[in-house]
């Protein structure tokens, strides 16, 4: 295994846990909740409460999920190795990372708050990563 596959490898799995983390950080905070009801959040929450904040960390993640995921199945499917692939995988990761750690630190109404910009870099890193498979394909 090159040293880029396995950075590729890597950034994936580390992205599934900090999606396992995420849920489980999710779950957690509203278990704990009085008279919590699985599978519904109190629609009087708002960015004031963690749990809140940690459904919507947790679900913003799963909505941006499906396109990393299937763009990265799709580049391991046909073998793709560039570094310029892999960095962008890990700068998907870090962006979301950072994105989990402002949203369960920062309760915030306004938009763009500091969270946004970094589901920014990650859209971004995705966009990139979806291209350069496309022009593989193309290619």
């Amino acid at each position: 295994m090159t040293d880029i596959t396995f950075s590729a490898y890597f950034a994936f799995f580390l992205y599934l846990l900090l999606l396992l983390v995420q849920w489980g950080v999710a779950t957690i905070s509203k278990a704990k909740q009085p008279n919590a009801v699985p599978g519904k959040i109190d629609d009087e929450l708002s960015h004031n409460s963690f749990v809140f904040r940690a459904h919507r960390t947790f679900h913003n993640t799963l909505e941006n999920s499906a396109l990393f995921i299937g763009t990265i199945m799709l580049a391991f499917v046909l073998n793709y190795q560039s570094t310029v692939f892999a960095l962008c995988m890990w700068v998907y990761l870090i962006a979301r990372f950072i994105h989990m750690v402002l949203y369960y630190a920062i309760a915030t109404e306004k938009n763009p708050s500091p969270r946004s910009y970094f589901f920014l870099i990650g859209v971004v890193a995705n966009i990139t990563m979806l291209v350069l498979l496309g022009m593989r394909l193309v290619a």
